[in-house]
């Protein structure tokens, strides 16, 4: 089989549910999806109270998320306050019911 160092394009479409599967690739960032969508937004440290990680760990956890655009946060000094980004949460949901289907 000959190899090639050309490069695969996807369709814009797959690298976003690409996108999207990575940042769920952990269950921790499932738990706290699921945790802000039944909270609406919170802070960081609501979250450190509600799992037993440290507040380091939670906020790695955050970015992640954030990065792959499924939550965002505002910035409410010192704190930051983060809820669910529902255009991509909806996209998110259509990507993966598109690929399973």
């Amino acid at each position: 089989m000959k190899r090639t160092l050309e490069t695969i394009e996807y369709k814009e479409n797959t690298e976003a549910l690409a996108k999207f599967a990575k940042a769920l690739g952990h269950p921790t960032r499932i738990a706290i999806l699921k945790h802000l969508q039944s909270q609406s937004c919170c802070f960081t440290g609501d979250l450190v109270d509600v799992f037993p990680l440290a507040q380091s760990t939670v906020s790695q956890h955050l970015k992640e998320l954030k990065n792959a655009g499924l939550i965002q946060g505002e910035l409410k000094s010192p704190k930051i306050k983060y809820c669910i980004n529902q255009e991509n949460w909806n996209i998110a949901k259509s990507l993966f019911q598109d690929f399973f289907d």
